[in-house]
């Protein structure tokens, strides 16, 4: 048995998913029809041998009324042509008190024993005269038994035909079962087929962006099937978002990376040369040097930074906000002397206390710091707010900005501004690799935050820091 089980296992195995399929509707569906077929079968039967039995009652019932008081004698006597009614005969309990002439219809010892009044009368299936014949033996009074035989021929050609005629009816319902099934595992798995079909695009062309057709419908009524292709194009689609954004990280990279390589090659070349120079070209060189590899270092750091999603759960600490705009306000304070920074921090704000890993807030407030000061006039402060919002104090929502007074982000720059490597018309002239502020909004999202920015009251950049509010501290042990 476990040998047959493992050859069935393997056999599923090898066999496809709609073929199986197929065969385990049409399988339930040829049972169903079988079923029926043979059930039907046998009502037909019981019918046609409940009515020959029926017309056997009644003939009985006459041949009493109208032999009631005769012995033993046989009432019909062309049985061997069994005319109508029926053939009939009278048999005693003793076999001494048989009439002299042969009984047509067997006589056995339990047709005895029902004229004696110790059985109870029942039917019986007999052939006599090369016909089958359908035989009731009832008591008939006064130590007799009544023995009355209709031709079974006509019902076993009706049973006959019916076994024929449901055999035919049962075999097209195993066909019509097989076509079903198949017609059904092909409806039902078309979402599937295509979905392997597009998996296997996929991985062959390694290109994303195909999809899934969907049936039209309202998305409440659909399908398990239809519902797991849309969670594949879902899918689908963050997967092509996140490798366009590769893609665009890589090219954004090689091309910012190109300008200062070359320069990093030059000045190595022309110190490699150094006999040739005299001590201020060597001094300026050396320095040119210097500088490209800090250039090269803070892009390649910045774009390590860019690559991680989400941040390391195990650094994760309750940190107070406004501590962090305190040391990046001051840190920001000695790297842009001439540029007066202001923080401004509420009661509520300044006992706020969010998730977060200290060292990476600190940069994300250093990036937005540096690009205000890197566009503010000499003089003129950059503003750093933190307030809270909706109910429930420091446990509620925060809010923190940081507004210039330089000349704003043009309308069109806009939606643009936290996007890699992007620069402004207004911002290629100044230092900066572009990845300022796409590194802060990243940093920001990690933490659960929201950066956006827009344009001041009264002229000049702001960018606001929004916190959703605290949630409760799970668990409640004690």
């Amino acid at each position: 048995m476990s040998g047959v089980r493992r050859l069935g296992a393997r056999w599923r195995r090898r066999r496809p998913l709609r073929t199986r399929l197929a065969l385990a509707a049409s399988a339930a569906v040829a049972l169903v029809a079988v079923g029926v077929c043979a059930a039907a079968f046998f009502v037909i039967r019981y019918e046609l041998l409940h009515q020959l039995d029926l017309s056997l009652t009644q003939s009985a019932t006459r041949v009493i009324q109208e032999n009631r008081g005769e012995g033993p004698q046989v009432v019909a006597g062309e049985c061997r042509y069994l005319s109508a009614p029926a053939c009939a005969q009278i048999v005693p309990a003793d076999p001494a008190v048989d009439p002299g002439e042969p009984y047509p219809l067997p006589v056995s010892p339990p047709v005895r024993e029902v004229a004696a009044g110790k059985r109870a009368p029942y039917y019986s299936n007999v052939s006599r005269f090369g016909q089958p014949l359908r035989m009731l033996t009832t008591p008939f009074g006064d130590g007799l038994a009544l023995q009355v035989a209709l031709r079974a021929d006509p019902v076993e050609k009706g049973v006959r035909q019916a076994a024929v005629l449901l055999a035919g009816v049962g075999g097209v319902g195993v066909l019509l079962a097989g076509l079903l099934g198949y017609a059904v595992s092909r409806a039902g798995l078309a979402p599937v087929a295509r979905l392997t079909s597009t998996a296997e695009r996929i991985a062959a062309t390694r290109d994303p962006r195909h999809r899934i057709e969907l049936p039209a419908g309202p998305p409440g009524r659909q399908d398990e099937v239809t519902r797991l292709a849309a969670s594949f194009n879902t899918m689908l689609g963050e997967l092509e978002q996140s490798v366009s954004s590769q893609r665009r990280l890589v090219a954004d990279a090689s091309h910012e990376l190109r300008t200062p390589l070359t320069a990093l090659r030059t000045n190595a070349e022309l110190l490699a040369r150094g006999d040739r120079l005299t001590p201020a070209q060597r001094e300026r060189a050396s320095a040119a040097l210097g500088r490209g590899i800090r250039e090269v270092t803070g892009l390649v750091n910045d774009l390590i930074e860019l690559a991680r999603d989400e941040e390391p759960l195990p650094l994760l600490e309750d940190v107070r906000i406004v501590e962090v705009a305190e040391h990046t306000v001051a840190t920001a304070r000695t790297h842009w002397p001439q540029t007066p920074f202001l923080l401004d921090a509420g009661a509520g704000a300044a006992q706020a206390v969010r998730p977060g890993v200290p060292a990476r807030l600190a940069r994300l407030l250093t990036n937005l710091l540096d690009n205000a000061a890197k566009f503010s006039p000499p003089g003129t402060p950059v503003e750093v707010t933190l307030s809270t919002y909706g109910s429930g104090g420091s446990a509620g929502g925060l809010e923190l900005t940081v507004r210039d007074h330089g000349p704003g982000i043009p309308a069109a720059d806009l939606p643009y501004v936290f996007d890699r490597f992007y620069r402004a018309e207004a911002a290629r002239a100044l230092p900066g690799s572009g990845l300022g502020l796409a590194m802060a909004r990243q940093i920001a999202r990690a933490h659960g935050a929201e950066l956006t920015a827009g344009a001041a009251p009264g002229g000049g950049a702001l960018f606001t820091l929004t916190f959703g509010p605290q949630e409760p501290p799970r668990g409640g042990g004690q």
